[in-house]
């Protein structure tokens, strides 16, 4: 341990004795980007930062459910399950508004579990653009709805007949957000104190529906603000007696909810890579490829972004989100939305993602294709002008139709595998084929009401 570590170990010590802090929040995020944790002392937690700390590596064996995978080799009852080593990140101390007295520090699998996890991939896709001479920064906007339940209630309704905060369509409305301020205040003073402030908030099309835009940063501290916004909007939704769900479509007579991701790169000097005043659209030759990359590979790479079976029942036409790998000049209507914001903020929206989505998975497939598309210098197609729902699309730009079909091209892809590592690649594909087989053991209301008396 350098001497600047050591003196970074003994301030963080002084900071949680002056602050009063007796307990830690220790958490790490598994394979669909749910916060794991559990509450130290903080003895046991200054101990753990000169020699790491010990989880049951299950946390990367099972799904969303607690399931146990019968299909990973990374671990299972093969491997009896042992601990997993945890590096404690002192950085990404955050202060719980409503736990006094307890900080909230996040950690980063290392050891062996190191390959498979999820920030740890998203980190080496970004040692990859610092080889390149390459600053990544990113931002997410979620959609997610709010309803008046609780977690009892609605396996009481079998999810079924949901009220929501509030009814109707009304987007962007002044009017409901004036009536439940307290609440939109509550959870921007929250983002400000946990560290991911939000830059803009609103209702969205839809009853009871939000969308928060998050404030822009360096990209692995955007999937920790990401992940943490997910998991800290639903506590306090929770805590004010509603629910919050980040689902890709919860249902039918509603659009998807998306998570849409905000990406640009910076040189050395702090300067846009990706803006060329004398370029078409204003584009450097290296956003060119950056698009081009993204575009070639979102096929291959869908099932580290489109996540989950619900994710592909937002990816329908006429919906506001993607079919195909396209791209357009702002142009809402493609899955990459190149957005003209100059020397300042000249952008790329990775448009194909859903509110479902793992953070750092997804960011580390949408960064990871871009510096592909640099390092290979791919040529993207014409920029879609006008609605791409209405275009014939060439067959290899066709998305995966499921989320097993993505995570067959996923672990057939030698570019992920390039990039992410065979390690990753196989048990992130052998996890979310696992998830559409389980969704095949369940008998749907569709099929009930299609068959039942009919068949």
């Amino acid at each position: 341990m350098n001497q600047s570590q050591v003196e970074l170990d003994a301030d963080l010590r002084r900071s949680l004795a002056a602050a009063g802090i007796e307990h830690v929040k220790i958490g790490v995020f598994d394979g669909d980007g749910i916060l794991r944790g559990k509450y130290l002392s903080r003895d046991k937690f200054l101990s753990a930062l000169d020699k790491d700390l010990g989880f049951c590596d299950v946390i990367l064996g099972w799904d969303s459910n607690d399931q146990l995978y019968d299909n990973t080799k990374f671990t299972g009852w093969h491997t009896a399950y042992p601990d997993a080593t945890v590096r404690v990140l002192p950085a990404t101390r955050r202060d719980i508004p409503f736990e006094p007295k307890t900080a909230l520090f996040l950690g980063e699998f290392t050891g062996r579990a190191e390959a498979v996890c999820a920030r740890g991939t998203l980190r080496r896709v970004l040692q990859r653009a610092a080889s390149m001479g390459y600053a990544v920064s990113a931002a997410a906007e979620f959609e997610f709805f709010l309803f008046e339940e609780t977690p009892q209630s609605v396996r009481e309704k079998g999810y079924r007949q949901l009220k929501t905060m509030t009814p109707g369509a009304f987007g962007y409305s002044v009017l409901r957000s004036s009536v439940h301020s307290d609440l939109y205040h509550e959870l921007l003073d929250l983002g400000q104190t946990m560290r991911f402030p939000i830059e803009g908030l609103h209702t969205e099309t839809g009853p009871g529906v939000l969308e928060a835009a998050l404030t822009y940063c360096e990209a692995l501290e955007a999937a920790d603000r990401a992940a943490l916004f997910k998991t800290f909007a639903k506590v306090l939704a929770q805590r004010h007696g509603l629910m919050a769900t980040f689902m890709a479509k919860w249902s039918n007579s509603v659009p998807g909810q998306s998570g849409h991701l905000h990406i640009s790169l910076r040189g050395a000097d702090g300067k846009s890579i990706f803006h060329d005043a004398a370029k078409p659209f204003e584009m450097s030759d290296a956003m060119r490829w950056f698009v081009g990359g993204q575009q070639a590979l979102m096929p291959e790479f869908l099932a580290m972004v489109a996540c989950t079976v619900n994710s592909y029942s937002r990816l329908v036409p006429g919906y506001w989100a993607p079919t195909s790998a396209t791209w357009g000049i702002e142009n809402r209507t493609t899955a990459l939305r190149v957005i003209r914001g100059g020397p300042s903020s000249q952008r790329v929206e990775y448009r194909i993602a859903a509110a479902d989505i793992n953070p750092h998975i997804a960011l580390a497939a949408a960064i990871g294709s871009g510096l592909w598309g640099i390092e290979h210098r791919i040529e993207p197609d014409a920029a879609i002008e006008g609605n791409a729902y209405d275009r014939e699309h060439p067959p290899q730009r066709r998305l995966p139709a499921t989320l097993y079909e993505a995570a067959e091209r996923l672990a057939a892809s030698k570019p992920a595998r390039a990039l992410f590592g065979d390690d990753f690649v196989e048990h992130h594909a052998a996890t979310r084929q696992w998830e559409e087989r389980e969704f095949r053991k369940a008998i749907t209301d569709w099929e009930l009401a299609r068959y039942f008396e009919i068949i």
